[in-house]
């Protein structure tokens, strides 16, 4: 015989036993939630209010005007109509302007696959910009929908600059350390130019130097494109700190100086090659060509035919071209009646000609074997009045100071500059305690 409750109800029909199961499980359940539900004085006492709001009957929200921003990157062999169904671009009135529209026609043969292109759409697919960048430099063109009327024009692309404060120490290497932290290459040579002249980052890095970078980064649409100008950096090199702040002058020059207002680096640079050998020094000498004992009044540096030839001091062309036995020939002149010449040239560098301005470190032409030269290589002359000296003994006048007005200037461009960078090495100290 089954043990259970039913057994004890003989008469029963089978289902009226199941029923009769299943109210007694919910008599004990209440039982059982009766026997535990806390007494009130243990209880906190909560009043529930309900409030019933009246909302408004909305309309369905008109999406018509939401914009979109569509990137893609140009694929292999793609043409420009399968470009545009990508992008987004449905309408059709669009399309047959990109595709058809003489000023457009441009865009066909600028498919470079890898390049990316981006167009604003509204949610139906029609056309609000599309930015298609164009070979050669910082330009593209801007097809735009303007008081209901499709345009085309050449336009520079528009860039975000958004200032980026880094810190970082020297484990192995500088791009080791730089690379750790996002730091673009760039950014990195530049610090190494900044103070070449007082650190030399092939021999003098020790493990534990310290960086602190203040400097610029450009975006397009909010994504990283390029990186700028370092504005401020310290950098602490076998315990001894050394800083640099970026000044830019009124006229359109700028160079780095310390928090002193000091200029970091010297007029001139020693060598207008950045690694050559001497072969011929400032000296007299037998000349190879004519034969005979003369003076030589210049240096003359061994390189490789195309080698770049920079300037080696801020200046002006006041002569370009070819002059008897210098071959090609530039002449820079500079301030505090200063002049370097670089001979025998190759070539010049495209769209420099007399009266251009050059900056340090510019690249002004290429190693060459031109005019009275019997392999390639540079002669280099440093002339002080008109009169020629050895660059390499001379002490290289400094450059020119901050006048009174333009350090005042430099102080107070420079100071949220200096906050920035102590805040990083607070942060930097904080961090490694």
């Amino acid at each position: 015989m089954k043990r259970g409750i039913v057994n004890y109800l003989p008469g029963f029909p089978e289902i009226s036993r199941r029923m009769f199961a299943a109210i007694a499980v919910l008599i004990l359940g209440m039982v059982t939630a009766l026997a535990f539900t806390p007494t009130p004085e243990l209880t906190d006492e909560r009043v529930d209010v309900v409030e019933i709001l009246q909302l408004p009957s909305g309309q369905p929200l008109d999406q018509g005007h939401e914009i979109y921003v569509r990137e893609e990157r140009i694929a292999q062999g793609e043409q420009l109509d399968h470009l545009l169904v990508r992008l987004g671009v449905t309408d059709n009135e669009a399309r047959r302007y990109v595709l058809r529209a003489p000023e457009t026609q441009i865009l066909h043969r600028q498919l470079v696959p890898g390049r990316m292109v981006d167009a604003r759409v509204h949610a139906d697919g029609s056309l609000v910009s599309l930015y298609f960048p164009l070979n050669g430099g910082e330009n593209g063109m801007l097809i735009e929908r303007r008081n209901g009327r499709l345009t085309a024009r050449e336009t520079a692309r528009q860039y975000e600059t958004r200032l980026m404060m880094k810190s970082g120490e020297i484990r192995h290497s500088l791009f080791g350390a730089t690379d750790s932290l996002g730091i673009p290459d760039g950014i990195a040579i530049q610090l190494a130019e900044v103070f070449s002249g007082d650190i030399d980052f092939h021999r003098d890095l020790r493990q534990g130097d310290r960086f602190s970078l203040v400097y610029e980064m450009r975006y397009l649409h909010g994504k990283p494109a390029n990186a700028g100008r370092i504005l401020a950096a310290e950098f602490v090199n076998a315990g001894k700190t050394y800083q640099a702040f970026y000044f830019a002058h009124k006229d359109g020059t700028g160079g780095y100086y310390n928090a002193r207002g000091e200029h970091l680096k010297k007029a001139f640079l020693r060598s207008p090659l950045a690694f050559s050998r001497v072969t011929s020094g400032f000296s007299l000498r037998l000349h190879p060509i004519l034969g005979t004992w003369r003076e030589h009044k210049g240096i003359d540096y061994g390189a490789p035919t195309g080698t770049p030839v920079r300037a080696t001091g801020n200046g002006v062309v006041q002569f370009i071209g070819n002059r008897g036995g210098y071959g090609n020939l530039i002449l820079l002149t500079h301030r505090g009646n200063y002049q370097t010449a670089y001979a025998h040239l190759s070539r010049f560098a495209a769209s420099l000609k007399q009266g251009s301005r050059v900056s340090q470190g510019d690249t002004i032409g290429y190693v060459g074997r031109t005019g009275w030269a019997t392999g390639p290589h540079l002669h280099y002359e440093f002339r002080v009045q008109g009169r020629a000296v050895n660059p390499l003994s001379i002490a290289m006048p400094n450059n020119i100071p901050l006048t009174k007005a333009q350090k005042a200037d430099f102080e107070q461009e420079s100071a949220p500059l200096q906050t920035r960078i102590a805040l990083l090495k607070e942060m930097h100290i904080a961090h490694f305690e």
